[in-house]
């Protein structure tokens, strides 16, 4: 009788995850070779070997994003996501899995599965150990919850009321509700500016989800990303295993373009929280635009930056308004917001807002100065290799370029483009994406009108 062969567990991918130290530091001061091509089925692969560990972590994403869901029905995309992994039918020989047996055959091996949707795409994600019993049982049951999930009606009663009441709950929250009318007054009907409600998950059915799953998860939009300790021949293996049986898909619909604000709008909202949760945004930028970095060290001065941003040292430091005040550029597939956020007492509401106003203004019509730029583009090219320190953020960013379609030297040449900002780069920037007169203003909690 041969011994039996103890499962790696979970507990083995948490010892080797130490060990995936080395590969940080050493992907931290070197460049990563990003090697690239398309399956037979048409999917785009981009691949980076990592031998320090005998992990494998692979990413499969979509044009599946919730910009693609209907209005009456905003929650689809994340929901048809969610449903994937909770069943699989027969195909190709192998018997339908539940749920139950799912999770249970990624636990025997050690694998972690995960996944998500957002507005642009949407995905899984696999973990698994490299040795090859692990690595062909985790890559087959990927492969089968993306080219066969069944959407069990049961199951899909079962979570769909588990997100409606969830939905309900966080609907009560300060911050919900902000973000919320946040996206209703910067993005109108788009897409972009729509959350799923109650109501809106309690129309969805299981024909919806089909539907979804056919018409967007298709090799043709399909982007695979991978790092790991295999080589270019078992990548493409793996590449072609899990994109060859995927449906047909469809050709995707014009969406509406995202119109940009042509003046300022504000909602209040009374609100029982002992602090008011502040908005402020519009439409900024899409991703891959060519004023990404100068956008992204001038924001580093603004509100990126944290202890050493304008907005703390005006709204924070000085005045004591906010625990807290940050601000970002999130850019997507259309102009993505620029935001800036912030809580603060309600009989402080006022204030903070028009500190954080009169910070922005002077920011957009001055700059940063030449001392500001210098220390912002220092702390992030000394901060670029926390960006890269695991190889779980190394996928983020190998499958955010595939998806964007970024140059392959996007990583390798990222400090060069933050140390070649100028100061001019960073005022025309913001003077083309930020305008201060034209800003969506939430404020949930101190439901006065503002005194303008």
């Amino acid at each position: 009788m041969q011994p039996a062969r103890l499962s790696p567990g979970p507990w083995r991918l948490i010892r080797l995850a130490a060990l995936a130290l080395a590969f940080v530091a050493g992907a931290a001061q070197a460049e990563l070779p990003i090697q690239h091509w398309t399956t037979s089925s048409g999917a785009r692969v981009y691949f980076v070997r990592a031998d320090a560990i005998p992990m494998l972590d692979v990413s499969v994403e979509f044009d599946a994003g919730s910009r693609f869901d209907p209005a009456d029905k905003a929650g689809l995309a994340s929901f048809a996501n969610a449903m994937l992994a909770r069943g699989t039918e027969a195909a190709n020989g192998d018997a339908a899995l539940d749920e139950a047996e799912i999770a249970e055959r990624f636990a025997r091996i050690g694998a972690q599965r995960g996944g998500g949707a957002g507005d642009d795409r949407a995905g899984l994600t696999l973990r698994t150990l490299t040795s090859q019993p692990e690595l062909d049982e985790a890559v087959s049951l990927l492969a089968r919850i993306l080219a066969a999930p069944s959407f069990p009606q049961e199951v899909l009663e079962r979570e769909k009321l588990r997100w409606i009441q969830a939905t309900r709950e966080a609907q009560t929250r300060p911050e919900t509700i902000a973000r919320r009318a946040f996206g209703e007054l910067a993005y109108g009907a788009h897409p972009y500016g729509r959350e799923a409600t109650d109501l809106t998950l309690a129309a969805i059915g299981r024909d919806d989800l089909v539907r979804f799953y056919r018409e967007r998860y298709d090799a043709a939009h399909a982007v695979v990303a991978m790092i790991g300790a295999i080589d270019r021949a078992k990548a493409e293996a793996i590449a072609e295993r899990v994109t060859r049986n995927l449906p047909a898909g469809a050709a995707r619909p014009a969406l509406p373009k995202v119109e940009p604000l042509v003046r300022a709008v504000e909602r209040r909202i009374a609100h029982p929280a002992s602090q008011s949760h502040i908005l402020i945004g519009a439409p900024a930028i899409e991703r891959g635009h060519p004023d990404f970095f100068p956008l992204l060290v001038g924001n580093y001065v603004l509100g990126g930056g944290g202890f050493v941003s304008r907005l703390y040292n005006e709204v924070r430091e000085k005045r004591g308004l906010a625990y807290s005040v940050y601000a970002y550029f999130s850019p997507q597939l259309q102009p993505g917001p620029f935001t800036i956020g912030l809580q603060t007492q309600k009989a402080q509401t006022a204030d903070a807002l028009k500190v954080v106003r009169e910070t922005l203004e002077r920011f957009v019509r001055e700059g940063p100065t030449e001392e500001e730029l210098a220390a912002a583009k220092s702390n992030l090219v000394g901060g670029f290799a926390l960006r890269i320190d695991s190889n779980r953020k190394i996928l983020d960013n190998l499958a955010m370029i595939g998806f964007y379609r970024l140059p392959l030297d996007y990583l390798d040449r990222w400090t060069d483009r933050v140390s070649e900002v100028t100061l001019e780069q960073v005022r025309e920037a913001f003077a083309r994406h930020v305008k201060p007169d034209a800003l969506a203003t939430v404020v949930v909690g101190d439901g006065e009108p503002a005194a303008r």
